[in-house]
Parts: structure tokens; C-alpha cells; sequence
């Protein structure tokens, strides 16, 4: 599947789990296939884990308890701000949901602490991207021109 129509089904999902929840009905619930399985809602623990431990000295341990409630909330919270990027692509006819979609919603919901550093990584990112597609192509023409000499040259 592709992430527009990830992006698609993610979206019909939630309003269908919007819809259930203002009718109220348990069952319909079940009727729409909303459960979602707890590998499917929360990001791997196995990654939580290593960012958690970054700050940890050597010999420190984390609680299994603190482990899986952070797992829980940062998971809640890139739903979050997920959903709220998804509506201002959806609000605009867009199936793709881009940086500058989620740089609005984190100021939307009231992160407006974050926009300027994200903005500023999204800025680097895009011409960290458009470099290394600059260096692809070089090397590709590079590459290109090598084996049309060498084609000349098994010619004479």
C-alpha cells in the first residue's frame, strides 16, 4: 500500500471511530474492525527503550511500568499531532501529509515551542535531501559518460 492510501485508510478509520464514539453503541465498535491490536497503536518498545536510556547513566535501570507508560504517550501524542496534520491535508484535498502540514498542527494545538526548531530541521532536512539526490545524479552522469567511453573505445 502506498502512504496516500495508508494515509486514506488511517483517516476513514477515524471517522469511523468518531462516529461510533458519538453514537455510544459498544458494538458497533466491533461491527467496524476499530479494535486495534496493541502492537498496531503503540510505536516498538524495543525503540522507546533506546531513546529512554540515552539519558540513563550505565549502571541505571528503567521500571518496565515507566517503559510501557512512555511507550503509551508518545504514541498518543504522534496520533495527535498526526491527526491533526491528516485533517488540514484532508481540509485542502491533499491525500499526502507533508512537514509544513505538521509544523500547523503542532502550532495549532498549542506547541509553539517546537515550530521553530522543527521548522528549522525541516529546512536542513530538505536540502540535506536535495543534495544527496544532486550527488545521485552527478554520480549517475559520472557513471553514464565513464561506460559510453569505454563503449567507444571496445568500437575502435
Amino acid at each position: 500500500m502506498s502512504n496516500s492510501e495508508d494515509s486514506q485508510q488511517y483517516i476513514s478509520d477515524i471517522l469511523v471511530k468518531e462516529e461510533d464514539e458519538a453514537s455510544g453503541d459498544e458494538s458497533d465498535k466491533q461491527d467496524h474492525g476499530i479494535m486495534l491490536r496493541e502492537q498496531d497503536r503503540f510505536l516498538p518498545i524495543c525503540n522507546i527503550i533506546k531513546i529512554m536510556k540515552v539519558p540513563v547513566p550505565q549502571n541505571g535501570k528503567i521500571a518496565k511500568d515507566a517503559r510501557e507508560c512512555i511507550q503509551e504517550c508518545v504514541s498518543e501524542f504522534i496520533s495527535f499531532i498526526s491527526s491533526e496534520a491528516i485533517e488540514r491535508s484532508v481540509a485542502e484535498n491533499r491525500k499526502t501529509v507533508n512537514g509544513d502540514d505538521l509544523l500547523v498542527a503542532f502550532s495549532n494545538l498549542g506547541f509553539d515551542n517546537y515550530v521553530e526548531p522543527l521548522s528549522i530541521y525541516l529546512q536542513k532536512y530538505r536540502e540535506s535531501n536535495k543534495s544527496d539526490r544532486n550527488l545521485f545524479l552527478d554520480t549517475n552522469f559520472i557513471q553514464n559518460e565513464d561506460s559510453a567511453t569505454t563503449n567507444d573505445n571496445v568500437k575502435q
